[in-house]
């Protein structure tokens, strides 16, 4: 993990999130091949009123797309499944937890990945504990 003397971009957030898919296990990274990971600055006013969220600092991520189980081939997917890394909030909670900012990216990423395809709690924590 470098270490940043300013605040990390956009792309420094991206290439976390790149390393963090690489040591996905394979029984979730399947299900995330061709889902773009994007990297914004913060939520846009739209997707927090549509979420019931007041501040950009309190969502970190967002996946956006039809679940595996909704689709069907005879409804083509309008629009490809995305990931939304928000980098100010992250850095946000990076910030006021001290955590490495890897983990948190990737843990970021876990979460919005495996609560999008249905998995609990514990099997999120799993998941992050092989990642570790």
């Amino acid at each position: 993990m470098p270490a940043y003397t300013t605040p990390p971009s956009e792309e420094d957030i991206r290439g976390l999130a790149e390393a963090a898919l690489a040591a996905m296990p394979e029984r979730l990274a399947r299900h995330v091949r061709g889902v773009a990971i994007l990297v914004e600055e913060v939520a846009d006013d739209e997707t927090l009123s549509d979420m019931g969220i007041e501040s950009p600092w309190d969502l970190t991520g967002l996946y956006r797309g039809i679940p595996m189980t909704q689709r069907s081939v005879s409804n083509p997917v309008a629009f490809p499944d995305s990931i939304f890394l928000y980098r100010e909030a992250i850095l946000l909670e990076w910030i006021e937890t001290g955590e490495d900012l890897g983990k948190l990216v990737a843990s970021v990423l876990v979460h919005e990945i495996a609560h999008h395809f249905g998995f609990s709690d514990d099997d999120i924590e799993r998941i992050e504990t092989e990642m570790s």
